[in-house]
């Protein structure tokens, strides 16, 4: 792979040049095996260690189709579906590959005895498929996670709704924690010039989840003026809600769940805190069997202390089962609960009076279609929403990095780098670098 590291690095290669680069028979890659599916049996969640099922090795390059595309990967990042596929959780990932397996002769590349993960990527495109006209080799580019077939009519309004609509790196083999990735020619758009290879990558899966399930018209809809509840907002996920919160008028009120995690919503401009675990909201007793309703009134008695009185109009659910009943409590009447990802757990209880006798919604959001991540990537190639890259590993390392994310030991985002040798590389435009520097630092929490 040096020498397309060195074409890379050279930043006068020609198009042509880098279609004629020869590509290896096998590339470095982050992967779970098959074999393990079984090795954590019996451990509770917290004490399954992807560190043990992650593994870094050489795998075989892939047969590039048509509508495809191969990219050289300089740098990737952790996402909560990872640390799922590393310790098997809910289900294994094997299962889908097994299922896309069926689809097609062209699907069952991706149905093998080991699943290369990773749904973010920076890099440089290497071949393209036949059909493809948008794309050429050496152009920089970022990848979004939505894969999708769209041989139906049901996706074609939007593409999260076609029936074979993958999420690409969990569901589909071939992921961007690698050297190389393989993803179809519609999940590119241009790398945002003025960031690093590890800063473009680490948004995302995240920042297209936030912009869907917060803006979007298929999402919650956000207008200026609006009070937005916005769980883990300091997190990968919660600090982009934030983010596009207050760059688009609204007023979050952010729950963290520690000091050092409101001073990061803080230095994202937001003013209205919930220290969550200084403040103790114990909405289940300790078996997690039953819900205290009267610590959602404690919670939704704070939320009005700091919004004048205002109750909430959209809340940001992402922890589910944990959070869930106290969201639909505290939200206003006639509001939003927008919910996706529930990594606290998938069976969600609340009291259903609370959103049927006030008319409450409750709306399901899974990623993004091709449209909504393009826009969310124009808003941060235009500097109005920024990374939240905490702390970048090596690929090497991805075993404590997806870790880290599973114990909850981050802020913002996990980045990790794959070709590139070292952290800070790819930058084009320094004016619009150094205009925003001091934002990119602060939402890294420096």
């Amino acid at each position: 792979m040096q020498h397309i590291l060195d074409a890379i690095q050279a930043g006068d290669t020609s198009s042509e040049d880098f279609a004629a680069l020869p590509l290896p028979e096998a590339y470095r890659a982050a992967f779970v095996a098959k074999e393990d599916v079984g090795m954590f049996e019996g451990l509770a969640a917290k004490e399954k260690d992807p560190r043990k099922s992650l593994h870094v090795d050489e795998v075989a390059m892939p047969e590039l189709g048509p509508g495809e595309a191969l990219v050289a990967v300089m740098a990737s990042a952790i996402n909560y579906n990872t640390v799922w596929t590393s310790i098997f959780e809910p289900v294994s990932t094997f299962g889908f590959l097994e299922r896309y397996g069926r689809l097609s002769p062209l699907a069952k590349r991706h149905d093998l005895p080991y699943h290369v993960v990773g749904s973010d990527l920076a890099g440089v495109v290497l071949r393209t498929g036949p059909g493809v006209h948008t794309w050429k080799p050496g152009q920089e580019v970022v990848a979004h996670c939505l894969s999708v077939e769209l041989e139906g009519p049901d996706g074609h309004n939007d593409t999260m709704l076609d029936p074979e609509q993958r999420i690409w790196g969990f569901e589909t083999n071939f992921g961007g924690l690698a050297d190389v990735a393989l993803v179809k020619a519609n999940q590119l758009m241009p790398k945002p010039e003025h960031l690093t290879w590890e800063e473009a990558a680490s948004p995302g899966l995240v920042n297209c989840t936030a912009y869907r399930q917060l803006v979007s018209r298929n999402g919650g809809q956000m207008k200026q003026g609006d009070n937005v509840l916005i769980w883990g907002a300091s997190g990968g996920l919660g600090g982009f809600a934030t983010q596009y919160a207050l760059n688009g008028g609204a007023t979050p009120i952010c729950v963290v769940s520690s000091e050092e995690k409101a001073d990061i919503a803080r230095s994202m401009g937001a003013e209205l805190i919930i220290n969550r675990s200084a403040e103790d909201y114990r909405f289940w007793n300790d078996e997690g069997t039953e819900q205290d309703p009267r610590e959602w009134r404690r919670f939704g008695k704070r939320i009005r202390e700091l919004t004048g009185g205002e109750d909430i109009d959209i809340v940001f659910e992402h922890p589910g089962r944990e959070t869930f009943g106290a969201s639909v409590f505290v939200t206003r009447k006639g509001g939003t609960i927008t919910t996706c990802a529930s990594t606290s757990g998938y069976m969600h209880e609340y009291d259903n009076r609370y959103l049927w006798m006030n008319l409450k919604r409750i709306i399901s959001s899974h990623f993004a279609n091709y449209r909504e991540s393009w826009e969310a990537n124009r808003l941060i190639a235009k500097g109005k929403i920024h990374p939240t890259l905490s702390r970048t590993y090596s690929l090497d390392e991805v075993g404590q990095a997806t870790l880290d994310v599973h114990h909850n030991k981050h802020q913002g985002k996990v980045g990790v780098l794959c070709l590139a040798p070292e952290e800070g590389l790819g930058v084009h435009d320094h004016e619009l670098r150094a205009t925003h520097l001091d934002a990119i630092n602060r939402f890294r929490g420096v």
